[in-house]
């Protein structure tokens, strides 16, 4: 059985999602970042962690593609243009989305006192939101960012707009954004995990 390492208000909710979104069963431990139980098994004590029996993953993403790789769903074929596109869009997700959001909790409660910035907090939401709308003009019309197919970097997005919302309060502008926010979250998969996260 697969264990997912971190807790579910952490980016190790990603990983939860995928599992749901997969059926697939696991064993979870919620240990928080910066911890001693996270520090045993990353050494930069960051969650999550992975096993799939004896194997160990660290980052959500790289545990994401590799569960989609291995499952065979919500991704397109290594080596494609398709693949391709859907690689683009997950690294739109971590340079302007996810690192935007995480810039600001650094400046808000990770990093010493005396190295924070206040004026993080403004910049971050400003980079966010250019980051949105380039994600805005590259959907288009679509359902999900590689078309009709649920895949990868859209629930690592759906997991940055989340964190947006619920955390730093920076909302989607109403429309193709907000409409492809609440796709995502009407999903079982998200549901599922969104109701073992808040029972945590």
């Amino acid at each position: 059985m697969y264990k997912l390492i971190g807790s579910a208000k952490s980016r190790a909710f990603r990983v939860m999602w995928m599992l749901e979104e997969l059926g697939e069963p696991y064993e979870h431990d919620a240990v928080d970042p910066r911890s001693p139980e996270a520090l045993a098994v990353n050494p930069s004590a960051k969650v999550p962690a992975f096993l799939d029996g004896k194997d160990l993953i660290i980052d959500s993403v790289a545990i994401c593609q590799y569960l989609a790789d291995k499952h065979g769903k919500f991704t397109h074929k290594a080596g494609t243009i398709q693949r391709a596109r859907q690689d683009s869009f997950t690294h739109l997700a971590l340079d302007e989305l996810d690192g935007a959001l995480w810039w600001a909790a650094k400046n808000s409660f990770v990093l010493p006192e005396e190295l924070r910035s206040d004026k993080a907090a403004a910049a971050c939401e400003y980079d966010y939101m250019r980051g949105l709308a380039h994600l805005e003009a590259r959907l288009g019309d679509n359902r999900y960012v590689t078309g009709d197919e649920f895949t990868v970097p859209d629930l690592i997005i759906g997991h940055c707009m989340g964190w947006g919302v619920n955390m730093m309060k920076w909302s989607p502008p109403n429309g193709t954004l907000s409409d492809y926010m609440a796709r995502l979250r009407d999903r079982p998969g998200f549901k599922a995990a969104w109701a073992k996260r808040e029972a945590a």
